[in-house]
């Protein structure tokens, strides 16, 4: 899937406070890897993620090959009715 890194960001910013959290926890992963799939690079404490940046328009377009955490984060947002 692809995305531009803008959006990406836009995303993660638009979560409701402890979304993140609640992302690991439904996946069974590091809070740090949900963090590093949105552009973090805090990868002593969370898995690296397969996460390619091509750079373009709106920071670039990233090619996410596990659209898991990303479509977790969209329904977080449409459960509570947050446009992004």
């Amino acid at each position: 899937m692809n995305i531009s890194f803008d959006e990406l960001r836009r995303i993660k910013h638009a979560l409701p406070h402890g979304s993140i959290a609640k992302i690991a926890r439904d996946l069974g992963i590091e809070e740090q890897t949900v963090r590093n799939y949105f552009g973090a690079h805090h990868y002593q404490d969370g898995d690296v993620v397969d996460f390619h940046l091509e750079p373009g328009p709106d920071g670039g377009i990233v090619h996410l090959e596990d659209s898991t955490i990303l479509e977790h984060a969209r329904a977080i947002l449409a459960e509570h009715k947050i446009a992004v």
